[in-house]
């Protein structure tokens, strides 16, 4: 057991040496989230807005609003598009939720998504170069529901401000009808990233454990457990990579998906559910324990475990088991159980376990590739050629049963990634300004390196205040005693 340092290098080595591994894996989420709390009041969140422009002498004033910036406004007014280059539009995200599926915690009213958000903001920043606003939204209409109508209303009222959308923890059916209409009648990006992001992430690193696994995606049998937003997209972008939908089997927290769920038909707000009732299961099979005799691949999205997912269920699976349990903050089976149950590889959505398949790995730059070449929207086939982007910048390094995905230190992945979506994004039509994969590559890499060198410069200066030691062991004394 030592002392924290501010690296965090390695979270094991902060608890006593005596700890099972269930106790390691439970004090490290205790003592993040008892950081977190400590932190974020010490520094009041984790964004604030900064200019980028000088002030050189008193006229600059007058230059930076009125007079001056009436060219500005009138530039904008006679074209539009203009206001992508005479104000941070270009490079501003609006990531909007109403808060209602945080994380594993369920709804956590309006302002209670806010650490998420600002925590996107942040990410976006420091890994993509691209600037973020959290913004909170109440969803609730006159008969107290939250209503899906209320956000698109808001979305399209920000959108002239922003150069795309992303949109967060929002709660099923809802997140459908909301991604689906704003997709069609905004012309700027708008992006769910816990339905398609997860799903390109989550792809990106099937693709490479099957790579280890010596399997092809065409023939391995799927299980999925848990079909919110989240799993029902994962599948939908597997099929369309090509994933067999007749092996592969989803279940809900009434069961399976099938052709004869009679309730999820009957409710047109689940339309995304129905169709995949539609195309999976068609045998039919109501058992996860029996879905997974013989199966290839677990992919849960469901409840935090660590007890969610048996053992004994994954022990049944085929050679060389393949197992994403990525529910947060506590995974649905801890990767140590899962290893010692005959899973061949096991991923989480967690950094301090090994394969990390998080959506951090994606929406920073897909959405800067996006915004780059100023698209419409963001294709399908683009959150599919990012995730091969992400699987092929891992394979090059060199994958493994533990490493299958990158890391979010690994900045060049994200370049990569943006070039890879912004020629797709051209390929499909949805882009504004065209743009080389050079291009792309080489203005994202510069804005990421601005970016990390003005956080450095604030951070040596002192401007962002530095953490004292006393705080990690605050932390770490919180998580022993809990775990104890």
């Amino acid at each position: 057991m030592k002392k924290p340092t501010l690296k965090l290098a390695n979270l094991n080595e902060l608890f006593p040496d005596d700890f099972t591994q269930e106790q390691l894996a439970k004090a490290k989420t205790v003592f993040l989230k008892e950081l977190a709390i400590l932190s974020h009041k010490f520094y009041g969140g984790k964004i604030v807005t900064m200019p980028k422009a000088g002030v050189y002498g008193f006229n600059w004033f007058n230059v930076w609003y009125t007079p001056g910036v009436s060219k500005v406004s009138t530039t904008i007014r006679d074209n539009n598009d203009s206001s992508f280059d005479l104000s941070n539009r270009g490079n501003l995200v609006a990531v909007v939720s109403d808060s209602t599926r945080v994380l594993g915690d369920g709804d956590c009213t309006p302002p209670g998504g806010l650490g998420v958000m600002e925590g996107k903001a942040f990410l976006m920043k420091y890994l993509g170069g691209v600037d973020g606003v959290a913004l909170c939204v109440n969803s609730y209409n006159k008969q107290g529901k939250h209503d899906p109508d209320k956000i698109i209303e808001f979305v399209k009222m920000a959108e002239p401000s922003f150069g795309a959308v992303n949109l967060e923890d929002i709660s099923q059916p809802n997140c459908y009808k909301v991604l689906d209409t704003l997709r069609e009648e905004c012309d700027i990006p708008v992006w769910h990233d816990d339905a398609q992001g997860t799903g390109s992430v989550t792809l990106a690193g099937l693709i490479n454990a099957l790579r280890v696994a010596g399997k092809e995606l065409k023939d391995v049998r799927i299980v999925y457990n848990g079909a919110g937003a989240s799993n029902t997209t994962i599948a939908r972008l597997i099929i369309h990579a090509g994933g067999d939908p007749a092996k592969m089997i989803m279940f809900d927290t009434h069961g399976t998906l099938h052709a004869g769920r009679d309730d999820i038909q009957a409710d047109p707000a689940f339309y995304r559910k129905w169709e995949l009732c539609q195309k999976t299961n068609p045998g039919r099979v109501g058992d996860i324990e029996k879905a997974l005799t013989g199966a290839d691949v677990l992919i849960a999205l469901s409840k935090p475990g660590p007890d969610t997912i048996k053992p004994a269920w994954i022990s049944k699976m085929a050679p060389k088991a393949i197992v994403f349990a990525c529910a947060n903050p506590v995974p649905e089976i801890y990767p140590y159980a899962a290893k010692e149950a005959g899973a061949y590889i096991v991923a989480t959505g967690r950094g301090d376990f090994p394969n990390q398949v998080n959506n951090s790995l994606g929406f920073p730059g897909i959405l800067k590739g996006a915004l780059v070449v100023r698209a419409r929207k963001i294709t399908d086939e683009m959150a599919i050629a990012a995730a091969y982007s992400m699987a092929d910048f891992a394979q090059k390094k060199g994958i493994s049963p533990d490493y299958i995905m990158p890391t979010m230190d690994e900045t060049e992945v994200f370049a990569k990634e943006a070039a890879d979506v912004a020629v797709q994004a051209v390929k499909d039509g949805v882009a504004r300004v065209p743009k080389t994969w050079d291009e792309v590559y080489k203005k994202t890499l510069a804005d990421i390196q601005e970016a990390r060198d003005a956080m450095g410069l604030l951070m040596k200066e002192g401007f962002i205040r530095k953490p004292s030691v006393k705080m990690l062991e605050e932390a770490v004394q919180k998580a022993v005693a809990a775990v104890k």
